[in-house]
């Protein structure tokens, strides 16, 4: 009579088994948005409602410091210093959208689900981030869209505008993180709405996305100055070689594509930590 051994269980390597649940996990969060396009949708509707209102409403109130107002009118000048400012408000708002996702989950017990299968506990997190920043590309191409439409133009070339999309997308999957730990402390996607939006407006207008840092009050500039979405506005308008305006002293304001991936490493070093112990805090009751 033959005995049946049961083959010795093999363990599951940490690393890559957990790039693998996070892709699975990022997958199917893609597949969710396809499945609810208004989603989408309403996500590349409220930038180009800024691109229009501020190009056209605001366009010609705003002079940008240092441009030549004999090259081109005051409103033209500013579209190309806006749109930069626009895809930088648009990827930290990613943010809002991590905070959501991850409070509707574990309201709707999507997160038990995933805590009863053999992945990784960070998986669930990677995922969500991973595929929040994913989804900023169509929102990006359409705004790139409007943006040409209303007069924006790349006058850097191609490669460096590569690079400014690029450093957009870790923009995205920075504030993601951020994104996720808020919504993990949310009891319901209503009160995470308002959580993850409650901290963006402040964060984005104090910074050069919309006026230039020199219209400011002088105390205010400072902050302005080392805010990582001013950084990443002036590194974009640099590469896209766009109206960038006079630009400070500050070593943030002169180095602004490395202060970019400085911010973007440490929050994420902060950040994604944080979330993972709060979501094994959270899946261990």
């Amino acid at each position: 009579m033959t005995t049946y051994t049961p083959a010795p269980a093999r363990r599951r390597p940490l690393l890559g088994w957990g790039l693998h649940d996070g892709f699975v996990v990022a997958r199917r969060n893609l597949i969710q948005t396809i499945r609810v396009p208004e989603l989408l949708f309403f996500s590349i509707v409220q930038p180009v409602i800024f691109v229009l209102l501020f190009a056209f409403v605001f366009g010609g109130a705003i002079p940008i410091p240092g441009a030549d107002p004999s090259t081109a009118p005051d409103a033209d000048v500013y579209r190309q210093y806006l749109m930069p400012g626009i895809f930088g408000q648009t990827v930290a708002f990613a943010s809002a959208a991590s905070t959501v996702g991850l409070a509707e989950d574990m309201h709707r017990g999507i997160i038990d689900r995933f805590r009863s299968l053999p992945m990784a506990s960070g998986a669930v997190l990677f995922g969500r981030t991973f595929a929040d920043a994913a989804r900023q590309i169509l929102v990006l191409a359409v705004l790139s869209i409007t943006g040409l439409l209303i007069g924006w133009r790349i006058s850097d070339g191609v490669l460096n505008a590569i690079y400014a999309y690029a450093l957009l997308l870790l923009f995205a999957y920075t504030v993601a993180w951020i994104g996720s730990w808020i919504g993990l402390y949310m009891p319901n996607p209503e009160t995470a709405n308002t959580a993850g939006l409650v901290w963006l407006f402040p964060l984005t207008f104090l910074s050069n996305a919309f006026v230039p840092i020199t219209a400011m009050p002088d105390w205010l500039q400072p902050i302005a100055q080392w805010n990582p979405i001013s950084s990443l506005v002036l590194a974009t308008r640099d590469l896209f070689g766009n109206p960038t305006g006079i630009i400070g002293d500050a070593w943030p304001q002169q180095n602004p594509i490395l202060y970019t991936l400085i911010s973007c490493a440490v929050l994420v070093g902060i950040f994604a930590p944080l979330a993972v112990r709060r979501y094994r805090q959270a899946t261990a009751r």
